[in-house]
């Protein structure tokens, strides 16, 4: 499983990657990186439909741990999926900018 920092990610996003975060809706209330699509890690293989057809799915939780699952979870159904290192902690940590609400 590929693994990239926020600087790609940054990139990513630029060029219009889907991001899934894989937290839970509270989390993702919380506070979450603009432009996200919320599929919980518990719901991503009932709604894998939902996962965007792109060339390449970035997947970010709160650290890394859960990112990796989903990640591994979208690989073995065929999408090329990249687990974002650090994830929306260190994302909030960098002073990037957060949006809140569902």
């Amino acid at each position: 499983m590929q693994e990239v920092d926020l600087v790609a990610l940054d990139a990513a996003l630029a060029a219009g990657a889907p991001v899934i975060d894989v937290r839970e809706a509270d989390e993702y209330a919380r506070g979450h990186v603009p432009g996200v699509r919320l599929i919980p890690l518990g719901e991503l293989v009932a709604r894998i439909d939902e996962v965007p057809a792109a060339p390449t799915v970035y997947v970010i939780c709160a650290m890394g741990g859960r990112s990796a699952h989903g990640a591994s979870l979208l690989g073995a159904a065929g999408i090329n999926a990249v687990n974002v290192a650090g994830g929306t902690d260190a994302w909030i940590s960098s002073g990037r900018s957060v949006e809140s609400g569902a």
